[in-house]
């Protein structure tokens, strides 16, 4: 009985085992029995949306939740690290406060209200399409153009070659734009 009390004491099977305090010597029943926060998760690469870096990510899921974001160890980047704003993207997803709505302020209104990300998206799409019908430009001092410089696009700082030239051949072929830029090479 005694000696049963006397090992649930770390020091004492330190002492009786060896170790160094750090190994199965100091562990309790509880801690012996922990799983990692990620035990049974599903993981997803990802890449951090925060800046032109483009550190890799690992996000652990399960069931439909999202369990945690940690650094990518084999991503070429950051090789596993990440900055403080990459460490907290967690919380872009999961904060009690994160808004879910599009915010939107009609003309000449004082007050915000919420719209549905498709409605929003809508209203985008035909105020784009009548801002190039408005401006568009077919010829010009008998020289054809078939351009806008109404509109203009500032593609995204994660955003690879592959989908910045989608972006472009869609922007300039299809709507007319040619003011596009991309912030990844600021």
């Amino acid at each position: 009985m005694i000696r049963e009390i006397a090992l649930r004491w770390p020091v004492i099977r330190q002492i009786l085992h060896g170790g160094d305090g750090t190994g199965p010597e100091a562990m309790s029943d509880g801690t012996r029995n922990m799983l990692p926060k990620n035990h049974g998760a599903e993981v997803t690469r990802s890449v951090c949306p925060y800046c032109a870096v483009g550190c890799g990510q690992l996000a652990y899921h399960k069931n439909g939740k999202l369990i945690s974001i940690e650094g990518d160890p084999e991503s070429p980047l950051s090789r596993g690290r990440l900055c403080p704003k990459g460490s907290a993207s967690y919380e872009l997803l999961t904060h009690s406060q994160r808004l879910t709505k599009v915010k939107y302020r009609r003309a000449f209104s004082k007050v915000w209200e919420d719209l549905e990300l498709g409605k929003a998206m809508e209203m985008i799409a035909d105020r784009l399409w009548q801002s190039r019908e408005r401006t568009f430009v077919e010829i010009r001092d008998g020289q054809t153009l078939m351009q806008t410089t109404a509109i203009a696009h500032l593609g995204g700082a994660t955003l690879d070659n592959e989908e910045n030239y989608l972006i472009k051949k869609l922007f300039t072929a299809g709507l007319g734009m040619v003011c596009i830029s991309n912030q990844a090479r600021i």
